[in-house]
C-alpha cells in the first residue's frame, strides 16, 4: 500500500501544479462549454491525462471512472493543442494521441463491485476559474467502499502562516488521515473538532446555490441553535475543512427528488473525514456505497459531520425538510 500512496499522491501533485500553472495565464481560449454548459478548461483535461497516465503505469488491470472525456477536444483543434502543450510541459514523453488515449481511460466501464478508481481531475472548475477552491481529487475503491483517497487542495491554506503553497491531503482505511503543503514533505495527522454542542459549532456549504438551497440550510442550522456564518467554498474543499476540524458540520441537500449525486465528487473526501475521525452518510443515516455506478444511486442528501452529535443533525433536517431530503 505504501507504494501505491506514493505512486497516486506524485501524480495528484503533479497534476494540481498543472492546474495551477494553467490558471496563472488563462485565457477565454482555455475553457469551454460541454453538452449541460458546465464549463470545462484545458486544466481539467490535463490533470485528468496526468493522472490516467500514472495509474495506467502502476496498476494497468484496475479500472478508472473519471468526470471528462474527450469528445469536445476531438472537435476543437485549438483546444487540444492548449491541452497537450500543458500536459508536455509536465511529461513530454506524451504524444497528443497518449493524452486523447489517457483522458477516455477515464470513460470504461468497470465492475463497480471489484476495485477501481474513481477521479475528478477538478472538483469545482467554478471555483477555479474564480480563483476560488478547487480540488484534484482521487481515491480508489474495493467492493463499494473507499480503500484510498488523496486530495489536492491548491488554494487551500496548511495553516496561518501558509504562503500560499496549497494543501495535499490523504487518507488510507483503517490507517488513519493527513496533510501537508502541496509542495513540501513530512505530514500532519488529519482530526476533525471536538466541538458537542451545536451552538459552538459552524457550518459548511456549497458556493452555488444549485448545490444545496442556502435558506433551508439557514433553517437547519436555526433548529440546531448555530449562530456562526457559514463557510461557502467549491469542491471537496469542504470536507477538508470538516476533517481538519476548521468546521463541524457539511451539508448537502439533493437537487431533486431524481438527482443522484455523482461518485468523483464524494469519494476522496468522504475516506478523508471518516479516517479523520468523522462521520459520513446519507440523510438516511446510510454510509455511502459505491457499487452502483458513476452515480450514488442509493443515496439522497449527504451529511458530513464531527460524528459527535451526526444523528441529531439528521433529525434538523428531517424537521426541516418535512422528511424530504430534496429541494
Amino acid at each position: 500500500m505504501e507504494s501505491h500512496l506514493q505512486t497516486v499522491l506524485e501524480a495528484v501533485r503533479r497534476a494540481a501544479l498543472l492546474c495551477e500553472t494553467v490558471a496563472d495565464g488563462l485565457t477565454g481560449e482555455d475553457t469551454a462549454r460541454k453538452e449541460d454548459r458546465s464549463p470545462v478548461t484545458v486544466a481539467d483535461f490535463g490533470s485528468q491525462a496526468l493522472i490516467i497516465h500514472a495509474l495506467r503505469k502502476a496498476f494497468p488491470r484496475e479500472a478508472v471512472v473519471a468526470e471528462e472525456d474527450t469528445r469536445l477536444l476531438r472537435k476543437d483543434d485549438g483546444l487540444l493543442k492548449r491541452v497537450s502543450e500543458a500536459v508536455q510541459s509536465v511529461d513530454p514523453s506524451l504524444s497528443r494521441e497518449d493524452i486523447l488515449t489517457c483522458i477516455d481511460g477515464g470513460d470504461e466501464p468497470p465492475d463497480f463491485h471489484d476495485v477501481y478508481w474513481t477521479l475528478d481531475p477538478i472538483d469545482g472548475t467554478k471555483g477555479f476559474l474564480r480563483g476560488d477552491q478547487y480540488a484534484v481529487a482521487l481515491a480508489k475503491i474495493d467492493q463499494g467502499q473507499v480503500c484510498l483517497a488523496v486530495l489536492a487542495c491548491p488554494r487551500f491554506s496548511l495553516n496561518e502562516k501558509d504562503t500560499g503553497t496549497g494543501s495535499l491531503a490523504w487518507a488510507v482505511r483503517g490507517k488513519g488521515a493527513w496533510i501537508r503543503s502541496l509542495t513540501g514533505k513530512g505530514a500532519n495527522p488529519l482530526r476533525v473538532d471536538s466541538v458537542k454542542d451545536p451552538r459552538n459549532a459552524r457550518f459548511c456549504e456549497s458556493w452555488e446555490r444549485g448545490h444545496g438551497t442556502h435558506e433551508v440550510h439557514e433553517g437547519i442550522a436555526a433548529r440546531l441553535g448555530i449562530s456562526r456564518p457559514s463557510l461557502r467554498m467549491d469542491s471537496q474543499a469542504k470536507y477538508l475543512a470538516v476533517a481538519r476540524g476548521d468546521v463541524s458540520l457539511y451539508l448537502r441537500l439533493a437537487r431533486g427528488k431524481a438527482y443522484r449525486e455523482k461518485i468523483w465528487d464524494h469519494a476522496a473526501g468522504a475516506l478523508l473525514v471518516a479516517e479523520a475521525g468523522g462521520r459520513v452518510t446519507d440523510f438516511a443515516s446510510r454510509t455511502l456505497d459505491f457499487s452502483q455506478g458513476r452515480r450514488l444511486e442509493n443515496h439522497v442528501g449527504i451529511l458530513v459531520s464531527n460524528g459527535h452529535w451526526h444523528d441529531v443533525i439528521l433529525d434538523a433536517v428531517r424537521a426541516e425538510t418535512g422528511g424530504s431530503p430534496a429541494v
